[in-house]
């Protein structure tokens, strides 16, 4: 093999593995186009969101049905108001529940959304009034040593 052809071997082998990692950093960062199909718009509000992002999923059933498309404060009630981008190919009951959840113990957060009974649907700009906040480990942690302090001050 000549010079020039090892040369464009690597050249080749470093083209392909700057891709792999650029689909890789996609991937990672949710920021790969979804397949979401004639959306809609639903918004929830949620007193603490606690790591909550934009581009985070939205799942139902550990399916993904649409995603976060953004997230402000509410200046009157003082509460995050989260947009979610829902795929259209999926409908929810009026009396769906949201709930922040997290992947793991330190994954990402998501939306998890748990349809209710109720015969009709959700619609493009509706509200989603039954909302659970997000779990902030470091309010449990802080709850738990104060409380084993009361009862460590009560015992004596």
């Amino acid at each position: 093999m000549t010079r020039t052809t090892v040369d464009l071997w690597v050249g080749i082998f470093v083209t392909m593995g700057v891709a792999a990692l650029v689909f890789l950093a996609l991937k990672v960062g949710n920021l790969g186009g979804g397949q979401v199909r004639n959306p809609y718009e639903l918004t929830a509000n949620f007193d603490n969101i606690g790591g909550l992002k934009a581009r985070a999923p939205v799942k139902s059933a550990g399916v993904v049905v649409g995603r976060i498309s953004s997230i402000h404060l509410d200046k009157q009630h003082y509460q995050a108001v989260v947009t979610l981008q829902m795929d259209g190919r999926y409908t929810f009951p009026k009396d769906t529940f949201a709930t922040i959840n997290t992947s793991g113990l330190l994954g990402e957060q998501y939306i998890g959304l748990e349809p209710g009974g109720d015969p009709e649907d959700l619609g493009a700009g509706d509200v989603i009034k039954k909302t659970q906040s997000a779990v902030v480990l470091e309010k449990l942690i802080s709850q738990f040593m104060f409380s084993k302090a009361e009862e460590g001050a009560a015992a004596k």
